[in-house]
């Protein structure tokens, strides 16, 4: 019997810097699946998914084949129902990929990771073993994302408002990280984790 590989989510609200917590497991030698990025990459290469994107949003979400980003962005974050709507449209597509990487990982890594803003949102709990959830005040993570150039606090507030609050999550997760300080105390909390999940 092969041994069972601990799966552990890793999620958190926009800005709240959860890729720089995997980040942290990657650069110590863990498997990291970024979910946010499969679904990107769906979104562009898988035909069922663009025939539903362009039959619920309009033929200019994509142009000569690509993803028109910035449509989709402003179409999808328009209403409350465009992000249901595109959510219902990816998210069991990449809950399936998702299971096929566990699959295919099974017994041959320790630990493997999944990064995904949407857990809860996506209803993939049952999936793992345990949930880490990264937090930090909604004034940091909105500072956050402005400084990096990512967005404008309009743009934040739209996303940010299409996510479950902090305080529902905290009560759900297995694992609570702040996330209002640097870089090296994140790290510490990351080897924290690590310690409790290897021993």
């Amino acid at each position: 019997m092969k041994p069972h590989t601990i799966k552990i989510a890793v999620t958190g609200n926009i800005g709240s810097g959860k890729s720089a917590f995997c980040k942290i497991l990657t650069d110590k030698g863990y498997k990291v699946i970024n979910a946010d990025e499969l679904s990107k990459k769906l979104l562009a290469s898988n035909e069922k998914i663009k025939d539903k994107i362009i039959k619920a949003f309009g033929s200019e979400s994509y142009n000569n084949n690509e993803v028109n980003k910035k449509y989709i962005t402003e179409k999808v974050f328009a209403s409350t129902a465009n992000v249901q709507k595109i959510n219902s449209i990816i998210h069991p597509v990449v809950v399936s990929e998702i299971k096929k990487i566990f699959n295919e990982h099974e017994g041959k890594e320790k630990i493997i990771f999944i990064e995904a803003a949407l857990i809860y949102e996506a209803d993939m709990e049952s999936m793992f073993d345990n949930i880490v959830l990264i937090t930090a005040d909604e004034n940091i993570r909105k500072e956050r994302k402005i400084n990096s150039g990512d967005m404008t606090a309009k743009e934040f507030e739209r996303r940010n408002s299409n996510q479950i609050p902090d305080i529902e999550k905290k009560k759900r997760a297995d694992f609570v990280f702040e996330n209002n300080s640097s870089l090296k105390e994140l790290k510490s909390k990351a080897e924290l984790l690590l310690t409790v999940l290897v021993n």
